[in-house]
């Protein structure tokens, strides 16, 4: 045998299992994968000190494709998180003429049958002239660009 086929031989099955890896990993990911979030599933939105209200409200105004259903046992999926305010100091409006807050906001989407949470997002606005209404509006966009299209 001739180095050429050996080298052949040696490589053509290395090659075929890389072209079966690259395909395997090149197929579309399933709308149906516990990571996934169809449109049109049911959401539940845990208390979060207020700011839940803001939350719905935003997932309402950005057309967000979910169903907000206020009994837990009835969800597909629930959202958790927290935020935070920081009225502007004294300091910020004297020398920068500067009144908005700064906003922080967390949420987690988390199917409820597996437990495993399936998308996660936090929010920071240095300079928010609407507060917790201009960070959840944030999550509500980042939340929709994640849900599954039909």
């Amino acid at each position: 045998m001739t180095v050429t086929r050996r080298i052949v031989f040696c490589v053509a099955p290395l090659m075929a299992l890389c072209l079966v890896v690259c395909a395997g990993a090149a197929q579309a990911p399933d709308v149906h994968s516990s990571t996934a979030i169809p449109a049109g599933s049911k959401v539940y939105v845990a208390p979060m000190d207020g700011f839940e209200t803001f939350l719905k409200a935003a997932l309402e105004k950005k057309e967000v494709p979910l169903v907000v259903v206020e009994d837990k046992d009835k969800a597909d999926f629930e959202i958790t998180g927290a935020s935070s305010s920081q009225k502007a100091s004294a300091a910020k409006k004297i020398i920068m003429l500067n009144w908005h807050s700064r906003e922080e906001a967390s949420i987690n989407v988390a199917n409820i049958k597996t437990g495993e949470i399936v998308f996660a997002y936090s929010a920071h606005k240095e300079s928010s002239a609407h507060g917790k209404k201009s960070s959840a509006e944030a999550c509500a966009k980042h939340l929709k660009d994640k849900i599954s299209k039909k």
